[in-house]
């Protein structure tokens, strides 16, 4: 039996993908699996959040200058990615929120926006799917849209009836949501680095987040995959619109992380196969079965 275990990771954006699991996914690399990240959209509306990168000429050339530091983070973790084509919706501010953007991905009719990823899933036969919760991972508009096309499209990519012109049927056999930021993580690095006598940039955030419900009792599955969070980190820097290299999500040193919290979370949300919970594998009751062959 010849083992091809492939997996595939449905983002919103450009910079989500090395954000949300990167480490797991240079981790299966390296073990051979076939990696693929299908990203809704451009990113088009995003905001430079770099402080050295905030001029003009950089916002007027967002949509080519997010696509350039996509191709850069897909070469670092040395994964296959495709653009499913939407146009971003912009993060709403103000009270009340305005109205999205006409034609913007979190418009979509869901069943139909989901057929871009079906076919996507018919081409790539991914064993493994990845995606965020229903909220979203958090209420940005696209990310709540993600999930529900990777849902439906879940069912749809394997049903033989379903829109045969996409392609021959494809089941995947499980789907995982992203687990985030959980509380309990945050607190652990926290305190890792107050016992080290350095300032945590958690602090105030703690605090903020002392009564959210971050889903952090839902987590079936834990990665090791820490020697792999430097390849993360250059990854989420080749997105240099989006993340300021000097800035929050760098204040952790890297063999902190690997001795507090070693694992990239996920909820195993969708299961055909027989994979008792909780797992260190995202394709446990794939790998070395029938299935993995497939």
């Amino acid at each position: 039996m010849t083992e091809q275990l492939r997996l595939m990771a449905v983002h919103a954006h450009p910079d989500d993908e090395s954000s949300k699991g990167a480490a797991t996914m240079a981790r299966y690399v390296a073990e051979g699996v076939d990696v693929h990240v299908a990203t809704c959209t451009g990113g088009e509306r995003g905001s430079v959040l770099n402080p050295k990168m905030d001029r003009p000429e950089v916002l007027a050339d967002i949509t080519n200058i997010r696509r350039a530091e996509m191709d850069r983070a897909r070469e670092i973790l040395r994964i296959k990615q495709d653009w499913l084509g939407f146009v971003d919706s912009g993060l709403p501010e103000g009270d009340p929120l305005p109205p999205l953007p006409e034609g913007c991905f979190g418009l979509q009719e869901p069943k139909e926006a989901a057929l871009r990823l079906v076919k996507f899933i018919r081409e790539f036969r991914p064993h493994v799917m990845t995606t965020y919760d229903e909220n979203g991972g958090y209420p940005h508009p696209d990310h709540i849209m993600c999930h529900k096309i990777s849902v439906v499209a879940f069912d749809v990519a394997g049903d033989p009836e379903a829109h045969p012109e996409l392609g021959e049927p494809w089941q995947p056999l499980k789907l995982y949501y992203n687990s985030g930021w959980t509380r309990t993580r945050m607190l652990a690095l926290h305190e890792g680095m107050l016992e080290q006598g350095l300032e945590s940039p958690y602090a105030e955030m703690l605090e903020r987040w002392a009564d959210r419900d971050d889903r952090g009792d839902k987590i079936t599955t834990r990665i090791e995959c820490g020697e792999y969070f430097g390849v993360r980190d250059d990854a989420l820097r080749a997105h240099a619109t989006q993340v300021d290299p000097d800035g929050f999500w760098f204040k952790v040193p890297l063999d902190l992380q690997q001795k507090v919290w070693p694992t990239e979370d996920f909820e195993l949300a969708r299961s055909l196969v027989d994979s008792p919970v909780p797992e260190s594998d995202l394709f446990a009751g794939i790998r070395g079965t029938e299935y993995a062959s497939r």
